[in-house]
């Protein structure tokens, strides 16, 4: 095909291996890639030029795959990325990886060296597949121009269907030059031993609806697969239906709204205390896509002893994995849901909520009237005060660390796909990135990277990118000078052995303007909305370094191993900063 006033015009049918890439990301529905030329690939960028497909070129191959992630995230599609042989493919990995862990679509098509040159350590060769074969859903070696659509088809279909993640396909470089008569195959894709659906059993349905009506203190677990499955409407329908508590997962925050009143709040190490303790003493649990992370359950061997539990997940091999289920459901969430519905009627759990609001106590919302101010400039302010100006609707991509934990309690997320953070691998860098590419997939939203000082200057070079683009993304950097959830377990359970945390960082404002953005800095609770206010107002991305103190950590927190009741509480109740099991 060829560009024509931004549609695709048909000419010959004889195609390069370049130009069927192209060809078949076109097919797919494709719009955006994001990477970075090199030799290997560079048979594809040449072809790239005569297809309307946006690339936006990144600083590094990392960024590529977070800005691939955090589109797919924003969007539900699958996001691209593509790069070089060698250290382009393994520049890859770390996004990969985080791709992986978190379910999220993603396609990576790296070049390869020519086939004959394969196994010699020819310049910048590297097993890109064998590196990545335990962080893909699958991956693929092409060698040859008539394999390349088949493995692209697949590699899309495997990444969008079942749980979803990442593939890579690695084409040669002389694969790419080579041509052949080519036509699009539009036959449905069929690969012997991967079924994506499974049918739901009665037996197991009827098993769950027994486990429901005798449960007096259930509560529901809802994770990612919520909304991975588009089940957003029926898990409310299903929680409102039979009056029972939710409780989110970080990567399931905005799956159930924030306001709805029987969401009860986020849980696990850095949950809500009444959260943890509704859990510890449940009567059944209904885990609905998530997978029992270490982070969630705390200490498996006294992690709801009392409760039956019901899991569902599309991913057999999360079933039964780290948390025994009495009834484990294999199936997409959304349709087993439906199934469900059909065969429950009302119930009524209301001495159950009142008892889990009697734990929560007299907790005022979090807003920025409930948080005083004594002069200093605590990163809670900072979020809840974002959360406030923006109407909780903005999309926020947080990077990993205290920052992302306070963001998971003070910004209130009603809708799914507004949290964008890597929670499963627990990569610092990622927000930057992946904000990028969550704009460019969702351009009418208002998009903010709240970031670490530390994590940030991991990726800060993606900033040109945004520049370069002329991308709108704000970007809230949360500075205290320090590597602060590190610092925060050095301080816990290391005697306050600060070893290599302390950061020194550059002046973030001028970074900023040293791309050509707007860089800002307040470091007082009065010019926080003044701040927040006129980088809303700017064009392009802006960058706001927060000034907030330096040794606050974020409670509660549950100990690494421990039970999940046992928090480590604030130790001060007069403390400035509201805490998530302190009431106001």
């Amino acid at each position: 095909m060829c560009m024509e006033e931004g549609t695709l015009t048909p000419m010959s049918s004889q195609r390069t291996g370049a130009q069927i890439i192209w060809e078949c990301l076109a097919h797919q529905g494709v719009r955006t890639v994001f990477g970075y030329p090199g030799g290997a690939i560079l048979p594809a960028y040449d072809a790239m030029l005569d297809y309307p497909i946006r690339h936006v070129l990144v600083r590094h191959e990392q960024g590529a795959t977070h800005m691939a992630d955090g589109y797919a995230r924003a969007s539900g599609e699958v996001g691209v990325a593509l790069a070089t042989s060698g250290p382009g493919a393994t520049n890859l990995v770390t996004g990969i990886a985080t791709a992986q862990m978190d379910s999220s679509p993603m396609v990576c098509i790296t070049g390869q060296v020519p086939s004959k040159l394969i196994g010699y350590d020819a310049f910048q060769e590297t097993d890109i597949c064998g590196i990545t074969l335990p962080i893909t859903k699958h991956n693929y070696l092409v060698t040859r121009v008539e394999d390349i659509m088949p493995a692209l088809k697949e590699a899309f279909h495997l990444a969008k269907s079942g749980r979803p993640g990442p593939v890579l396909v690695d084409i040669t470089k002389d694969a790419q030059q080579a041509s052949m008569e080519w036509a699009w195959d539009d036959s449905v894709v069929r690969m012997r031993g991967y079924r994506p659906e499974h049918r739901i059993g009665k037996s197991d349905l009827a098993r769950a609806a027994e486990l429901l009506k005798a449960a007096r203190k259930p509560v529901i677990l809802a994770g990612q697969g919520v909304i991975q499955s588009g089940a957003t409407k029926e898990l409310r329908a299903f929680a409102e239906l039979l009056n029972i508590p939710v409780a989110v997962t970080l990567l399931g925050l905005g799956g159930f709204p924030a306001s709805h009143s029987l969401n009860i709040g986020m849980m696990g190490m850095h949950g809500e205390s009444w959260v943890n303790h509704a859990i510890q003493e449940a009567d059944l649990l209904l885990a609905f896509g998530m997978r029992f992370d270490d982070r969630v359950t705390g200490n498996l061997k006294t992690y709801a002893v009392n409760a039956k539990k019901i899991h569902i997940d599309i991913d057999p091999s999360e079933l039964n994995k780290n948390v025994v289920a009495d009834v484990a459901i294999l199936g997409d969430l959304r349709e087993t849901l439906r199934d469900l519905l059909d065969t429950l009627g009302p119930a009524d759990h209301g001495a159950w909520l009142k008892y889990i609001g009697s734990m929560k106590g007299d907790t005022a919302v979090r807003d920025i009237q409930s948080l005083p101010d004594n002069g200093h400039l605590y990163a809670a302010h900072v979020i809840n005060d974002i959360w406030r100006i923006t109407e909780g609707k903005a999309v926020v991509v947080t990077d990993v660390g205290q920052h992302q934990m306070w963001e998971a309690q003070y910004y209130k997320h009603e809708t799914p796909r507004s949290l964008i953070t890597s929670g499963g691998l627990g990569t610092m860098g990622f927000a930057l990135p992946a904000a990028i590419g969550a704009k460019m997939a969702r351009p009418d939203a208002e998009v903010w990277a709240v970031v670490g000082d530390g994590g940030f200057q991991m990726t800060q070079a993606e900033l040109c990118t945004a520049a370069q683009e002329g991308v709108k993304v704000n970007v809230a950097i949360i500075n205290n000078g320090y590597l602060g959830m590190v610092r925060q377990w050095q301080e816990f359970f290391y005697e306050r052995r600060y070893a290599a945390t302390p950061l020194r960082s550059p002046d973030f404002v001028k970074i900023a303007e040293a791309h050509g953005l707007l860089g800002l800095r307040v470091d007082n609770r009065p010019g926080v909305q003044g701040i927040v206010e006129q980088a809303r107002a700017a064009e392009g991305t802006v960058v706001i370094d927060f000034r907030v103190e330096q040794e606050d950590a974020v409670y509660p927190m549950v100990p690494a191993g421990a039970d999940l009741h046992e928090m480590i509480r604030r130790p001060e109740p007069s403390v400035l900063v509201e805490t998530a099991d302190d009431p106001i």
